[in-house]
């Protein structure tokens, strides 16, 4: 089935991919151009900004893989289950692992998502 018959079938997924690139459009407004891990680690506001929207992400994520579990996002279950750490292991997520979230795995699912969307 293609993207586009899919989206026709089912307009909520249309609707949650545009929350993740809200999301991760949000996520690049929150840190500076030239960001550093150090000043992120040290900055709270921006740490809990950025958690927050990866919990949308996830959550987005969950609904679209509920409908179409087959969806072409590459770790698209870890990025469910990177959600579900957050809200209920919050005490177990390091800022580390949220930046590389952001670093390494953002730009991937950006790419994706915006594919998906044209």
């Amino acid at each position: 089935m293609t993207i586009q018959k899919f989206f026709y079938m089912h307009p909520e997924i249309k609707i949650w991919l545009k929350d993740i690139e809200l999301s991760i459009r949000e996520i690049h407004e929150f840190l500076p151009h030239n960001a550093t891990y150090s000043a992120f680690q040290k900055d709270l506001k921006t740490r809990k900004a950025v958690e927050r929207n990866i919990e949308i992400i996830g959550e987005a994520m969950s609904r679209i893989r509920e409908i179409e579990p087959d969806i072409l996002i590459f770790d698209s279950r870890k990025i469910v289950d990177t959600r579900n750490r957050i809200i209920h292991g919050y005490d177990s997520v390091s800022s580390d692992v949220i930046w590389l979230i952001i670093t390494r795995y953002l730009p991937i699912l950006e790419k994706e998502v915006t594919e998906l969307l044209k």
